[in-house]
């Protein structure tokens, strides 16, 4: 493992994103920028009148929704909506710290998946910080379940999902994706993988205020044993692709990278929520290590996508 992989990263210069949120329908510019070592994920909304909340953590304490996607509370009745595309670009890309900031309720959900993003990242670059990199080193299981459906966090060597998905779709199925993680890995294999709904669903769902926003251009869309988008799919499984996409966004949100294995069936936002709040119910599940005393044969962290420029750390010297 080389010496500057165990050091914290954050953005080189600033990306901003427009477009509308898939569940409000609405119009919101969204910036990303750098932010200070040890200071994790920050959001903020402006609010208008050159007003804006202040930069609070991006944590599953201020989770307020997981219906359909992560809601989080800022404080003085400001929330934010579908975070969770965002975060799992910026913690699949290897990113410790970075600055949201956002001007409407909603995160744009773009095409529909996290790789907008992620070839933003790619295209700014990434600066090391000074500050060693911190994990949370699962050290004793968590499950946590709704009838057959369940999420858990497991002690492993390493960085691993595992999830499956099971829908009564000809479509979908079941379908199951192991995933060990390097910043690589998650551009090609993950962050392309767009969110999707099925046709039958659409008319309750606008009914209750959710997916006005949402088109064939930023969902992949199901109706009965078809697909109607006409480029079809981008993965034979980009369904359980999309749902790992969402669950690295949701993890993300226990304010550090977790070393350990992440299991799930039939899990969703919610239980990915359930199993953090599990997870921190007792000190005894998992302790906070530096990236240092982690296996010398964690070479994920210098596994990098094509193209990605790490600016190592130059301490300013006075003469």
């Amino acid at each position: 493992m080389h010496k500057l992989s165990t050091r914290q990263r954050t953005l080189a210069a600033s990306l901003t994103f427009s477009g509308y949120g898939v569940h409000s329908g609405q119009p919101v510019t969204l910036t990303i920028g750098p932010a200070p070592a040890d200071s994790g994920f920050l959001i903020c909304r402006e609010l208008g009148d050159s007003r804006k909340t202040v930069p609070v953590p991006v944590h599953f304490s201020r989770i307020t929704r997981t219906t359909l996607c992560t809601t989080l509370d800022l404080g003085d009745s400001v929330s934010v909506a579908t975070i969770e595309h965002v975060t799992s670009a910026l913690s699949g890309m290897g990113v410790d710290n970075a600055l949201i900031s956002l001007d409407g309720g909603e995160c744009p959900i773009l095409d529909g998946s996290a790789r907008p993003f992620v070839e933003g990242i790619v295209s700014v670059g990434l600066d090391i910080q000074p500050a060693q990199r911190k994990y949370i080193k699962i050290m004793r299981a968590v499950t946590v379940r709704n009838n057959d459906a369940f999420a858990a966090l497991e002690p492993y060597n390493g960085r691993s999902l595992d999830l499956e998905i099971d829908f009564d779709s000809k479509v979908i199925g079941r379908q199951r994706m192991i995933f060990d993680w390097s910043p690589r890995r998650y551009f090609e294999d993950v962050s392309a993988a767009r969110t999707f709904g099925f046709v039958r669903d659409a008319k309750v769902l606008r009914q209750a205020g959710y997916a006005l926003g949402s088109s064939l251009d930023n969902s992949i869309t199901v109706h009965e044993d078809r697909i109607l988008n006409p480029g079809g799919l981008r993965f034979e499984d980009e369904f359980v692709r999309h749902k790992l996409l969402d669950a690295i966004g949701d993890l993300s949100l226990g304010g550090l990278p977790i070393y350990g294995r992440f299991r799930s069936y039939k899990g969703g936002h919610a239980l990915n929520a359930h199993v953090l709040t599990g997870l921190f119910s007792s000190d005894a599940n998992y302790e906070i290590v530096s990236a240092e005393d982690l296996p010398l044969e964690f070479t994920a962290l210098d596994d990098l996508p094509d193209g990605l420029a790490v600016n190592p750390y130059l301490r300013s010297v006075r003469s």
